[in-house]
């Protein structure tokens, strides 16, 4: 059971990190903030029920934490591209695989 957890918070980690890169570029509360910030809830939830872990309290923890901790790294990137002087858009992926 642990070990499903464990691999379910890597996933939400790595699925949020494009999310909270997102969430970087656009104004505080605004509805592409909001979208960023929501959009992953029903995905995570879908995979709680499809790895069946449950609705614990304790796998919100470990879930809470997987997916603030995405988002925040996905901003840490668009500030880091921002401060090394890409120009970055609102698209981790964009970024990442764009011709220089």
């Amino acid at each position: 059971m642990i070990t499903k957890l464990i691999i379910v918070s890597i996933i939400v980690f790595i699925f949020n990190i494009p999310f909270g890169y997102w969430r970087a570029n656009v104004k505080k509360f605004s509805l592409q903030w909001i979208l960023a910030v929501h959009i992953p809830v029903p995905f995570i939830i879908t995979i709680r029920i499809l790895v069946s872990i449950g609705f614990a309290w304790y796998t919100y923890v470990f879930l809470v934490s997987a997916f603030f901790s995405g988002q925040s790294f996905g901003t840490y990137l668009h500030k880091i591209n921002k401060r090394n002087g890409v120009k970055t858009s609102s698209c981790l992926f964009m970024d990442i695989f764009k011709k220089k």
